[in-house]
C-alpha cells in the first residue's frame, strides 16, 4: 500500500540540510510500515529499533555521544550502521526523552545518518518534556489515515486520480464518472484510511471483516487510557470519546457530555484526545482574512474524528447494505468527511487544521462549517450532503465581510457561478449581494486548498 508521504520522504533523503525526522500521527494510521517500506530500495541496510518493546535499550540513550550509541546498536542488532547508506528508524520514541534530546546530537554530530523517529503518544511527552525540544536540530512531517486520493489508489484507480487532479471547469465532468467516484466516496465513508481495514477490504471485500478491524482498533486506541492517569480521568475519556464521534460538526457543550462532571475535568480529557490525534477539535474563528489564526476562540470548537470509519463504528452504524443506507446522521458524516480530508491535505512538513465562523446575533445567527486558505485568500466552505440546499449562512458572511467568493461542497458535479444575487438581512437591514460560486462534488475536498481557484 503506497503512501503519498513517501514521495516526501524521498525528499527528504536527497535534501543536504535534512535534520532527524520525526513523524507524528496517531496509533495505526501506518507510520511504522510506511517507513519499512520507503527503506527498501532506498537504503543498503536498515535497522528498526522499538522503545516500547526493547526497554532494554532506553539506557543506551542517556550517552550523550552519538558514535557511541550506533556502535553498540550496530553490534547489537548485527546491522552496519553507516552514514549515507543506512536509515535508522527509532519507533516509539516517546518511551524516552533522553532518546529525543539526543537527536540534536545525532544531527550535529552525525549530519549524513538518515534518522526517522515515530510515536503514537509522543504530543504528550513532547508536552512533559523537562529540556527544551532540540529546535532547529530536529524536522517533523505528519501523518494521517489514508485520505480518499489514497483510498483510490489502493483500489487501482488511477485514472479517477488523474481527472480530479488535472480538473478544470473549462471541461464538462462527465456523470458517469462522477457516479463512479460517488460510489466509491460512499465505499469511503464507512471503511474510512485506516490502513488494516483499507487492505482488509481490498483482499476480502467483507464489510463485517472491516467492522472487526475497526472495532479492534477502538480497543487498542481506548486500551492507551490507561496511561493517562486515574480510572476516574480514563472515563471521563471514554465519555469525550463517544461525543466526539456522536456530534461531529456541532459544538462541543460540557453539560452534554456529563453534567455531574466539571468541565475542566471534561476539557482536559478533550485535550488529551486532541494530543492523542484521535480527535481534532476545530476552533472558531472571527479572522476572514489571513492571518487566519488571529482571532481564534480556543473556548468555542467542534470535533472532527480521527478516522470516518471509526466514527461509524462508534456511532453504531453495521454495515450492512451500505449503498442502501441512508441516516439522520449522513450530514455530520459529510462534515467529518470535509475536515478529514482538509487535515490530511496539509503539507507533510507542517500541521495545518482548518476553523469555522459563527455570528451569534437575534434573528440572524449564521455558521460557515469551515473557513479554508488558498494561497492568501480565505473562503467560506459549505458542506451538504446531498445535491440540494439552502445557502442563507454564506450569504451573510459574504455580505457581512464583504467577499465575492463561496465554495460549497456537495453531491452534484462541478460548476462555477460567477455571477449570483442574493437579498440578505443583517441587522435590520437588507443588502443585495452579488457573488461568484464555486461548487464541488464532496470528493473535492482534499485537492481545494491547493485549486486554482
Amino acid at each position: 500500500m503506497k503512501r503519498l508521504i513517501e514521495k516526501y520522504f524521498q525528499q527528504w533523503k536527497t535534501n543536504p540540510k535534512r535534520k532527524p525526522l520525526i513523524l507524528r500521527g496517531a496509533r495505526q494510521v501506518g507510520k511504522t510500515y510506511t517507513v519499512r517500506e520507503f527503506s527498501k530500495g532506498n537504503f543498503q541496510y536498515f535497522l528498526e529499533i522499538n522503545l516500547e518493546q526493547n526497554k532494554e535499550l532506553l539506557p543506551l540513550f542517556e550517552n550523550k555521544n552519538p558514535q557511541n550509541i550506533i556502535n553498540e546498536l550496530s553490534i547489537l542488532f548485527n546491522t552496519p550502521i553507516i552514514p549515507g547508506k543506512t536509515l535508522l528508524f527509532i519507533d516509539e520514541i516517546q518511551k524516552s526523552q533522553s532518546a529525543i534530546e539526543v537527536l540534536r546530537y545525532f544531527y550535529e554530530q552525525l549530519p549524513n545518518l538518515h534518522i526517522i523517529a515515530a510515536g503514537s503518544l509522543l504530543d504528550h511527552t513532547l508536552n512533559e518534556m523537562k529540556y527544551a525540544m532540540p529546535v532547529g536540530r530536529v524536522e517533523f512531517a505528519y501523518m494521517y489515515p489514508l485520505n480518499f486520493k489514497e483510498f483510490l489508489q489502493s483500489l487501482k484507480e488511477i485514472k479517477l486520480i488523474e481527472l480530479i487532479d488535472n480538473f478544470s471547469f473549462d471541461n464538462p465532468f462527465s456523470k458517469l464518472i462522477h457516479h463512479k467516484i460517488k460510489e466509491y466516496l460512499r465505499l469511503y465513508f464507512f471503511i474510512g484510511g485506516m490502513p488494516e481495514a483499507v487492505d482488509t477490504y481490498n483482499s476480502t471485500h467483507n464489510l463485517i471483516e472491516v467492522e472487526k478491524i475497526h472495532s479492534n482498533i477502538l480497543t487498542s486506541l481506548q486500551h492507551d487510557f490507561a496511561k493517562y492517569g486515574s480510572r476516574k480521568q480514563q472515563d471521563y475519556l471514554r465519555d469525550c470519546l463517544h461525543y466526539s464521534a456522536n456530534n461531529i460538526g456541532r459544538k462541543v457543550k460540557y453539560v452534554n457530555i456529563d453534567r455531574s462532571v466539571q468541565s475542566s475535568h471534561l476539557q482536559l480529557a478533550l485535550q488529551k484526545l486532541e494530543m492523542s490525534r484521535i480527535v481534532h477539535l476545530i476552533k472558531k474563528t472571527k479572522s476572514t482574512n489571513i492571518p487566519i489564526t488571529q482571532y481564534i476562540d480556543h473556548y468555542t470548537f467542534k470535533p472532527v474524528f480521527l478516522d470516518i470509519g471509526l466514527a461509524n463504528h462508534l456511532a453504531q452504524i453495521k454495515l450492512i447494505d451500505i449503498d442502501k443506507l441512508i441516516t439522520d446522521y449522513e450530514g455530520a458524516l459529510a462534515e467529518q468527511f470535509v475536515g478529514q480530508e482538509l487535515i490530511a491535505s496539509s503539507p507533510f512538513y507542517t500541521e495545518i487544521k482548518p476553523f469555522y465562523w459563527v455570528r451569534e446575533a437575534k434573528n440572524s445567527n449564521a455558521e460557515i462549517d469551515y473557513l479554508i486558505q488558498n494561497r492568501n485568500q480565505i473562503y467560506p466552505l459549505e458542506v451538504k450532503a446531498g445535491k440540494t440546499g439552502t445557502l442563507k449562512s454564506m450569504h451573510v458572511f459574504l455580505a457581512e465581510k464583504h467577499k465575492e467568493t463561496g465554495i460549497r461542497l456537495n453531491l452534484d458535479t462541478p460548476s462555477y457561478a460567477k455571477s449570483l444575487s442574493s437579498s440578505v438581512r443583517i441587522n435590520k437591514e437588507t443588502k443585495e449581494l452579488n457573488y461568484k460560486l464555486i461548487s464541488l462534488p464532496l470528493y473535492f475536498a482534499g485537492w481545494i486548498t491547493n485549486m486554482d481557484i
